[in-house]
């Protein structure tokens, strides 16, 4: 207790001593139930109830902690007291680092006298730091669920079969490189997910496991399985894909319950005849039917390799020096020769959202898609892997190109890139070859022309205008170096607009660049076009500027009397010796360095409208974007059928990479939690050819079924990026400063929900219905009736789409000719009752959707999914808890 009180202190911020510890139970201690890893300071919180409410904290049965806390070891040994715990959560994975991915708790071992919990059924270990399996938890007897996922365990204990009353085990994304033979005693296991894992070999005695009805072995390094998998009677599901199978047993044929068996992604040249004839078998991507080639045969031949389709959620395959083509949903492609890996390697994928902090822009490029990571980082390949990267074609002008970028872990390089354009289509991808893995992303840049400058001296010029050239003399360096070039146009028009005055004009910006720190020996001589409708023979020397600007373009001086300068009828020339921003300017300005900035700056900028508009069937889904002015008119007219809502917003200035927020005021709120929501306010990152664009719903906590609420949401400037001029930034700073816009959001008068009807629903009476299955989550009655909520007049073609006759959608639009809101009820109804059974309804139920043009209603249906993914994931079933947790189960698997 002593050492408690000086980790914890005297005070903390519900008061002093015993007095805040009422406010602090009552806040998270209820029903026997603690769940602390909401708060960082979980373990501190649990620490002081310890101290001064003991009596009750030992009474705890559930208890949930997060790993990334830096009094965990404190508060371990203090978990032996609570003799009654049921339910124990030990997790990391509460917060990202700046590439996306979970930071692991920082939990490496257990305490001893841990065993003595002999009450406790589910312990979920996942996302820590484990390399061995704590020793105390084989002494746990009534032990049902245990998850130690995304860990670094590399064996399992040989005596592991001691944990008898297992129901579940789930130790996926570990680096198991085997199992125990004592596996097999695990009598009672249900489920068991070994996937991403390491395994090569699995033992006989798996086949033991009678009870088992899923077992998940997808992403490892298995080259065959044993014939006992036949003897797992209960088995219905079998995970065997992303692995490096050649055959599979015939005998998995025999499994009298299996409903699905998943094949797809591994080395099967034949699959045996009794396994092709199941309905149930997925085997894409397997290089069925194909012949090795023979020794004789020629070696200059084009080999055929394996073709691999990746459908979409999948986010690995593996690679074998055979060699394969890869095709992820998302539409880029890998090419791997043969030879390019030494031997089997799994590669892992996902598309990230860029982030401004870590995805760094340079001076007056464009985002072209989002970041795609490959791993395993660093491994270098034996011959070069190609990428193909879609996006849309920016239609940028023609001082522009596109080339990916990669990040090394430290700073981002451009690759060599070929760009082609698909005939009858806007796409475009983009080419690239590498040799090791890292993050990619599409970029359009200023169109850059290099040389290597060797001692005796060379010319450069501009492919965007030849006119523009660099002169290295004999003698200008001693070692070679690379030089690069970049060249930005202005028009007349451009400086006209900017300075609002007639007599400015300038030449176009060059940019030049080097490999060196070092000066040239030799001054370099750099030839300009005058501005436009500037010429030799009306030149006034006194107007004519030469401006050096620093590489952020944060200052620009006034280099005119430093330099030597030489005019022709159409070119300036003067000498340098190092390299930045020049620019030549006509004007008879005389500080001509602000003008010149706030030009610049302007460049730089994109003149942007904000929208909010409402969909007209459901007035509580919003769409926001941010649109460049030119593209406002198509965007409204494309979304005119289905939404409605005021005007845009006044024309506002926004950089690249630039963040701003969305705040919902005067009655109206998100209307659930998203990981995208900060303080209330939605967060968005501005990229003028990225979609800034998200649909949400809100609410409101006004009463609404006697009147409307008249509400809005207005946009705030957030973080300024780090490259923007100090000008700028300086005039983001302040209260003022930060608000972009307001527009109106009515919410309407509300009706009686159909759920908050008395009775019988419109007459109708229907039995509880759960869609789906317990891994992915159900579709309840209730689900069911939100979704009818937001079906309207075309609920006779989602009907059709569902599989519905004609003769049933005519019945059931007579039966209910008078009322809409029967009609889309005897529909979706009639097409449960008919379909319960199945378990792929809610995914046709989903593609109907999509297929019916009602894609909000999909994306509704798979957060619900996707939620009852992660709440089955996080709590297994709670199996093992007591009878009154069952009402939370069903809720939670919703």
């Amino acid at each position: 207790m002593q050492k408690m009180a000086e980790l914890l202190g005297l005070r903390d911020e519900c008061g002093e001593g015993t007095s805040g510890a009422p406010a602090l139970t009552g806040s998270c201690l209820a029903d026997n139930r603690l769940n602390l890893d909401v708060y960082p300071d979980g373990c501190r919180r649990f620490l002081q109830l310890f101290k001064e409410q003991q009596g009750e904290v030992v009474q705890v049965e559930f208890l949930r902690l997060s790993t990334n806390d830096r009094l965990l070891d404190a508060t371990l040994d203090s978990l032996p007291h609570l003799k009654h715990l049921k339910s124990l959560v030990l997790k990391g994975g509460h917060a990202r680092d700046e590439f996306g991915s979970y930071h692991h708790g920082s939990l490496m071992s257990l305490p001893p006298d841990f065993g003595n919990l002999r009450c406790l059924t589910h312990l979920d270990l996942s996302f820590n730091r484990l390399s061995i399996l704590p020793s105390c938890i084989l002494h746990l007897p009534s032990l049902r669920a245990l998850l130690v996922s995304h860990n670094s365990l590399v064996t399992l204990p040989e005596d592991f079969g001691r944990l008898s009353k297992l129901t579940f085990f789930s130790a996926m994304k570990n680096q198991l490189k085997d199992l125990p033979q004592s596996i097999g005693e695990l009598s009672m296991l249900q489920d068991l997910d070994l996937s991403e894992n390491a395994l090569e070999l699995l033992p006989e005695e798996v086949g033991n496991l009678h009870n088992c009805t899923e077992l998940d072995l997808s992403g490892n390094h298995l080259l065959s399985i044993p014939d006992s998998l036949a003897n797992l009677k209960s088995l219905r599901r079998l995970h065997l894909h992303s692995n490096l199978l050649v055959t599979v047993p015939a005998s998995l044929a025999s499994l009298p319950n299996l409903s699905r068996l998943d094949l797809q992604n591994n080395c099967l040249r034949a699959i045996p005849a009794e396994i092709q004839t199941l309905p149930f078998v997925h085997v894409r991507g397997n290089p069925l039917g194909e012949t090795e080639p023979s020794p004789q045969a020629d070696k200059s031949s084009t080999r055929r390799l394996k073709r691999l389709f990746l459908a979409s959620g999948e986010g690995s395959f593996t690679v074998t020096s055979e060699g394969c083509r890869v095709v992820l949903a998302c539409g880029i492609h890998f090419y791997f020769p043969p030879g390019a890996a030494s031997g089997p390697l799994q590669i892992c994928f996902r598309s990230l959202m860029p982030d401004p902090q870590w995805v760094k822009l340079r001076h007056h490029d464009v985002l072209l898609s989002r970041v795609l990571e490959l791993q395993p980082h660093g491994v270098q390949f034996q011959q070069e892997v190609q990428i193909w990267m879609p996006y849309i074609s920016p239609q940028t002008p023609h001082q522009h190109e596109v080339v990916v970028r990669t990040f090394s872990g430290q700073s981002w390089s451009d690759l060599k890139t070929r760009v082609k354009q698909k005939r009858k289509s806007k796409k475009c991808v983009a080419h690239c070859c590498v040799v090791h893995f890292s993050w990619f992303l599409v970029v359009s840049r200023l169109v850059q022309n290099e040389c290597k400058v060797p001692a005796e001296g060379t010319l450069l010029f501009s492919s965007v205008d030849p006119n523009i050239k660099v002169i290295f003399p004999p003698g200008v360096t001693k070692e070679p170096r690379s030089v690069k070039l970049q060249v930005l146009p202005v028009s007349a028009e451009e400086i006209q607009e900017i300075t609002a005055n007639a007599g400015c004009r300038a030449s176009p910006l060059l940019y030049l660049s080097q490999d060196s720190t070092a000066d040239f020996l030799k001054p370099v001589r750099i030839q300009l076009p005058l501005p436009p409708g500037v010429t030799g023979l009306n030149l006034d020397r006194s107007r004519l500027h030469i401006l050096h600007g620093d590489l952020e373009g944060q200052t620009w001086n006034d280099i005119t009397s430093e330099v030597v300068l030489e005019f022709t009828h159409l070119y300036a020339v003067f000498e340098v010796t190092h390299f930045s921003w020049y620019w030549l300017w006509y004007t008879t300005k005389t500080y001509i360095g602000g003008i010149a900035k706030k030009v610049y700056e302007r460049l730089r900028l994109y003149q942007v409208n904000f929208i909010a508009l409402q969909r007209k069937r459901d007035p509580e889904q919003v769409l926001l974007q941010c649109v460049p002015k030119h593209k406002v008119d198509p965007v409204l007219k494309k979304l005119q059928d289905r939404y409605r809502g005021p005007e845009p917003s006044d024309m506002v200035e926004m950089f690249e990479g630039e963040q701003f927020f969305a705040a919902f005021e005067r009655g109206i709120s998100i209307d659930m939690d998203r990981p995208d929501c900060v303080d209330g306010r939605l967060s968005f990152i501005f990229y003028s050819h990225l979609k800034n664009m998200k649909e949400i719903y809100v609410t409101s906590p006004v009463d609404r079924k006697g009147q409307a609420v008249k509400g809005q949401v207005s946009f705030y400037r957030g973080a300024v990026p780090d490259s923007i001029p100090e000008d700028a930034s300086r005039r983001r700073k302040g209260p003022d400063s930060l608000w972009l816009a307001t527009l109106p959001i009515k919410l309407p008068q509300l009706k009686p929900r159909w759920d908050e009807s008395p009775g019988p629903l419109y007459g109708f009476s229907f039995p509880p219905l759960n869609l789906g299955n317990a891994e992915t989550g159900y579709l309840t009655q209730a689900n069911l009736l939100s979704i009818a909520r937001r079906v309207g007049a075309d609920w006779q073609s989602i009907g059709l789409s569902l599989g519905l006759t004609y003769q049933q959608i005519e019945r059931i639009g007579y039966n209910n000719r008078e009322d809409l809101n029967k009609q889309i009820l005897d529909m979706l109804f009639s097409w449960a009752q008919q379909n319960s059974e199945d378990p792929d309804c809610v995914s046709k139920l989903i593609a109907a959707m999509k297929e019916s043009g009602r894609q909000d209603i999909a994306d509704e249906i798979e957060a619900v999914i996707e939620l009852g993914r992660q709440k089955y994931s996080e709590s297994i079933r709670r199996v093992g808890l007591e009878q009154e947790s069952s009402a939370e189960d069903s809720a939670i698997a919703m």
